[in-house]
């Protein structure tokens, strides 16, 4: 067999459109591949590169894309979650309990049944009770988290060995749910679910190594190619799942590229800093770079924990006292953060309502003020509620914000219980998708799995439409909506630019072959049926990590 061309391609991507991410690229037909990284991108010359060793892709029409990154996700706690007694996927509460029975009867014995996935629309105002989970699993402790990791719905046995009665005070930073007379009802919100959580037997190293790697597949099947871990060294009663990525990452099992988020005591001051650098340097080998830190602001909104600038309202629509809780002071936060951003860590922050968004920004400011511009790329995940005032400042204090587009929707965690609840000023300012770009800020986007789908195209549904897939409701503020091309924006290069990926995230010569192809062009159909597209193939570095059957 003659010697091919030094220039001939490993993979040759021909037969459909090409979505390369770069401006002014328009929609070329062929891409090459060679030694992991795109050769070139273009046309008819580029088809033509292919010698007697390459391998020729056919998409047939399909789209080829940038592979999609995420901005903020739990990959290791959702993996071990699949693992357990999962109520995912279902939003019935007989559904709910037969799962729970079923997973006790499978594992018999007295030990603990720990899972989660349930939604606070099952349960009259988002709460649920023990006495449900009694009647199924009365003799075993049971704890399960909600969907959104900030709440927990566990059974008498359970409140019994946390030793939680009608006399136990509420954390500062949580609170236990109660009945009339003042006992334990069944549900812990925030910080109240360490009370519980400190009793669950540990999950084993290698239960967090199997999570991570039933995590990586299936995110290579959703075609997402690198991430960003929001919860590293966790503490807080959060549990550490950083050996899985060391053990991983050594090993070679690790395909991905990970970047991961130190997390940041609440509960200490500056004196953990030493600890973050000595973290950052063991735990940053082979496919993982910890060099972000993890600044958790505030709750959520279904439980009142949001920080907001207006009060929530009551059932009868009055203002109450309560506007969210601050975990940070937001004077020490801007110390706090002007050190690690001096220190060349990313600032990563959760803030879901706009004072935690607020405090964020200026904590950011003060870095700026501090240190002078750095490339640090802070940037702010959830962006439920954003003032007006604030929303110009992302651009100009270069703060990405990090959409979760498959919250901005209406479904019942939305309608029944947030917007009862919310002053309405602030019901009309949430996930302003459309203003921030108008503003000029740059985008991410991530799932936040296991507390929503990590499925790429889901979200990118929402972010175009501000509806669900299939939904009879309208749009949630739909002058809020993106375009297909900023949505896609959002899920790679935006995400990229986040991880500090710059050789990938776009399709151009000399960046990293991370690659997509879904099972068609999004561009040729309607807005309303994006969701219905899948992903056919996923590419890591030129080498296929997932093939649909039918690819």
């Amino acid at each position: 067999m003659p010697e091919r061309p030094a220039t001939a391609p490993d993979l040759l991507f021909v037969g459909g459109p090409i979505f390369t991410g770069a401006p002014g690229t328009g929609r070329p037909a062929a891409l090459a591949v060679r030694d992991g990284r795109i050769l070139a991108v273009g046309g008819a010359p580029v088809a033509e590169l292919a010698g007697p060793g390459t391998e020729i892709v056919d998409l047939r029409g399909r789209l080829l894309l940038p592979g999609f990154q995420d901005a903020h996700v739990h990959a290791v706690m959702g993996g071990v979650e699949l693992g357990q007694c999962d109520l995912t996927g279902t939003t019935d509460l007989a559904e709910y309990l037969a799962r729970i029975d079923a997973y006790a009867r499978a594992r018999p014995g007295s030990g603990w049944i720990v899972g989660g996935g349930w939604s606070m629309e099952s349960f009259p105002g988002g709460v649920p009770g023990r006495e449900l989970l009694d009647a199924v699993v009365g003799d075993r402790p049971v704890y399960l988290v909600n969907r959104d990791h900030h709440g927990a719905w566990v059974n008498s046995a359970a409140l019994a060995r946390a030793g939680i009665t009608a006399g136990t005070p509420d954390p500062a930073d949580g609170r236990i749910d109660r009945e009339p007379g003042g006992a334990p009802s069944g549900g812990l919100q925030e910080g109240a679910m360490a009370l519980v959580e400190a009793l669950i037997p540990e999950v084993t190293p290698a239960d967090r190594l199997a999570g991570l790697l039933r995590a990586q597949r299936l995110l290579h099947r959703l075609g997402v190619t690198a991430w960003q871990d929001a919860m590293i060294c966790a503490s807080n009663g959060y549990p550490d799942i950083s050996d899985a990525y060391l053990t991983a990452s050594a090993d070679g099992s690790l395909v991905s590229t990970v970047v991961g988020a130190l997390w940041w005591d609440r509960d200490r001051d500056a004196e953990q800093l030493p600890e973050l650098v000595e973290n950052r340097r063991v735990l940053s080998a082979g496919r993982l770079r910890c060099d972000s830190v993890k600044f958790m602001l505030d709750g959520v909104a279904e439980n009142f924990t949001a920080a907001m600038t207006a009060p929530y309202r009551d059932g009868h629509g009055c203002a109450t006292a309560n506007s969210g809780l601050s975990f940070i002071d937001p004077v020490a936060l801007r110390e706090y953060v002007t050190a690690v951003d001096a220190l060349g860590f990313q600032a990563h922050f959760h803030a879901l309502g706009d004072r935690a968004v607020r405090e964020a920004l200026d904590a950011v400011a003060a870095a700026r003020a501090a240190n002078g511009p750095r490339d640090t790329r802070p940037h702010l995940a959830h962006l439920q509620v954003v003032h007006p005032d604030d929303v110009p400042r992302f651009a100009r204090l270069g703060a990405t914000a990090t959409i979760q587009a498959l919250w901005a929707t209406h479904e019942p965690q939305m309608d029944v219980l947030t917007l009862p609840f919310l002053d309405p000023v602030l019901a009309g300012r949430q996930y302003p998708f459309g203003d921030l770009e108008r503003a000029g800020a740059t985008l991410a986007a991530g799932s936040d799995w296991p507390v929503s789908s990590p499925d790429p195209l889901q979200g990118i549904h929402v972010a175009v439409n501000r509806a669900l897939p299939g939904s009879g409701a309208g749009p949630l503020l739909p002058a809020q909506r993106l375009s297909l091309v900023s949505a896609l924006t959002a899920y790679t290069s935006g995400s990229a630019f986040v991880n500090h990926l710059d050789d990938t995230g776009t399709l151009r010569a000399g960046h990293r072959a991370d690659l997509v192809v879904l099972d068609r062009d999004l561009f040729a159909g309607e807005a309303s049926a994006i969701a219905e597209a899948s992903v056919a193939l996923t590419y890591i570095g030129g080498e296929r990590v997932y093939a649909a059957p039918d690819a």
